[in-house]
C-alpha cells in the first residue's frame, strides 16, 4: 500500500424508506460479524457452524428486541415525569 493511502475493505449500503432497519436486519449484521463460516469447511463442521450461527442470531435478536422495549419504557417514563403524557402515550402506542 502506498504511503498516505488507506484501504476501506468491503462497504455495504442498505437503505430504507421512511423507517429504520428492523431488529432482524441488525441481528443478522451482528451475527455475520460474530460468525464467519468458510465455504471450504468440511460438511459436518459447516453444518455445526450454521447451527451455531442460528443460535447466535436468536440470542442477538431477542436481546435487541428487549433493548428496544426497555428504551421505550424509559422514554415513556421520562416524558410522563416531565408532564408530557400526550407524547408518552404516542411513544407507548408505537
Amino acid at each position: 500500500m502506498a504511503e498516505g493511502l488507506f484501504e476501506m475493505g468491503n462497504v455495504m449500503v442498505s437503505t430504507t424508506e421512511n423507517c429504520g432497519h428492523p431488529p432482524e436486519f441488525w441481528a443478522e449484521q451482528v451475527t455475520n460479524k460474530i460468525c464467519d463460516i468458510s465455504a471450504e469447511s468440511a460438511p459436518h463442521i459447516r453444518q455445526q457452524a450454521l447451527a451455531f450461527r442460528e443460535t447466535i442470531y436468536s440470542i442477538v435478536l431477542n436481546g435487541m428486541i428487549s433493548a428496544i422495549g426497555s428504551n421505550k419504557v424509559t422514554l415513556v417514563g421520562q416524558l410522563n415525569s416531565q408532564g408530557h403524557g400526550d407524547m408518552a402515550l404516542i411513544i407507548k402506542e408505537l
